[in-house]
This record gives structure tokens, sequence and C-alpha cells, in this order.
């Protein structure tokens, strides 16, 4: 049985992972190879997608790797470019990168706000902006932008920056949806709430519990309704039905995941 993305060249930036487990990135380019795509992942460390790799390849599955800082705009352009020129189209564009850093507008500094908009606004303006063209020669196309739930409440930590860039992902993804709409280039995003993935031991617990994992989990996990955390597999099983034909008539509009966590009151 073909799978939902046969024959589909798929872009996803961050492939890698910070460590060993389920990233977001590493999940969607699985489960896309998975589901028959050719997948392109680019990573700032090509030595993070290793275990992308090696996933993929215990299935057969097709997966290309190329090197991409997302802070250097000529890098993007050059990993689109170096996709196309792999593939010859780009059906899917992922783009999964992002970073969160504490504090709000008086304890974070000016160069801090900056990159954090570089980092997870622009880079989603700029790899829109070199794969829209493509897209529209080739009569289509399906684009995800990964944002997160700090883009619409409050998630328990000041990070000012982060919340406003990921707001800004969610925007931009509605605005281009509709400027593309006629041409047959879907724009959606998805919104991860408090995922436990490989960045919550390596990164979270130092910037928010001093390096303390397991009381970070216990805070994360007391706001979600359900009762447990998501991993990077929730989040790629919601980015695969987007990018898929199923998702056919939806676009510029998001699908948050979070275990309720956004809705409750308190």
């Amino acid at each position: 049985m073909a799978g939902r993305l046969q024959g589909k060249v798929a872009i996803i930036t961050g492939a890698g992972s910070v460590g060993p487990g389920w990233g977001n990135g590493r999940a969607a380019a699985v489960l896309f190879a998975q589901e028959g795509a050719i997948v392109h992942g680019v990573d700032r460390d090509p030595a993070a997608m290793a275990e992308t790799a090696a996933r993929i390849a215990e299935f057969g599955g097709t997966f290309t790797m190329g090197q991409c800082d997302v802070l250097q705009p000529a890098s993007i352009e050059a990993m689109v470019a170096e996709a196309h020129k792999l593939h010859g189209r780009i059906d899917i564009l992922v783009n999964n990168v992002g970073g969160s850093a504490k504090g709000g507008p008086v304890e974070m500094s000016e160069e801090v706000w900056d990159t954090q908009f570089d980092y997870n606004l622009k880079s989603v303006f700029l790899a829109c902006k070199h794969v829209l063209p493509i897209m529209v020669a080739q009569g289509g196309g399906a684009i995800v932008n990964t944002a997160s739930t700090s883009g619409i409440r409050w998630t328990g930590a000041a990070q000012v920056a982060y919340a406003a860039s990921k707001a800004g992902v969610i925007q931009l993804s509605r605005v281009v949806a509709v400027e593309y709409a006629s041409r047959n280039v879907r724009v959606n995003t998805v919104v991860p709430g408090q995922m436990h993935t490989p960045m919550v031991e390596v990164r979270l617990a130092g910037q928010r519990a001093g390096g303390d994992v397991e009381a970070l989990l216990k805070t994360r996990l007391s706001r979600i309704p359900m009762g447990f955390a998501g991993d990077g597999r929730d989040t790629a099983n919601a980015a695969l039905f987007l990018a898929s034909d199923e998702a056919r008539f939806i676009t510029g509009t998001e699908i948050v995941v979070d275990g309720g966590m956004s809705v409750r009151c308190d």
C-alpha cells in the first residue's frame, strides 16, 4: 500500500535533535519517510541527524541530509537550492527550527531578542521566500510551520521573545496561506504544547529548574489536563496530516497539540 506522502519531496529543517529520543524534527523526518516521502533533512549540526538517518535506514526509507544554519540567510537559500537540485522538486516544507530564551523585557538583552526573532520567525520567512517560487512553478505544495502554545498563551515562564516570535509564525502562516491559496500552495501551523522532547533534559531544565529534570517535568505535567506529556511523534502526526492530501481543503489554520493545556482556566 502506498504511503500518504508517497513520492513527495519534503524538506524538514531541524531534522536532528539535541539528544536521543523523539524531537519534533526527527519524529517528522522518520514518520514522513515511513509514509513514502523522499525526505531532505537539514540541521545546523549534521551529526545531530545520525539517529534520524539510522531510524529511517531501518525500514529502507529515503533520506538525504544537508547542513543549514537558519541564522544565516545565505545558508537557507543554499539549502533550498541543494534540495531542489538533488530531487527536482519540493512538495513539502516543514519549518521546524526553534528555541526559547528566558526573560521578560527588562531582563532580556536586545541582542537575545533579535536572535530569537531571527531564529524562530525570520528563518520561517526566508525558507518560505525561497521555496514558494518552486512550489508555484511546479503547480503546488504544502508548508507546515511549527509554532508553540507560548505564541497563544502564557505557559508558565517569561520568555517574551519566544512567545512573540512564535505568535508571529502563526500570523505569517495565515497571511501566506491566503496569498498563495489560488496557486495551490497550502500553509498551516502545528502548535505544540509542553512536549517531552530531548530539549527538556538538555536545555530547559537548566533554564527553569536549576537542572532538576524531574521537578520541571512535574511542573509541566501539572498543566496538562490529559495527565501525560506528548512527545515529538505527536507533533509529527499533526504535521503529517497537514502535509498530506487528506488536508487538501485546509489552509491558514492551526492544530494545537497540547493535551488540553491551552484551554484550561487555571
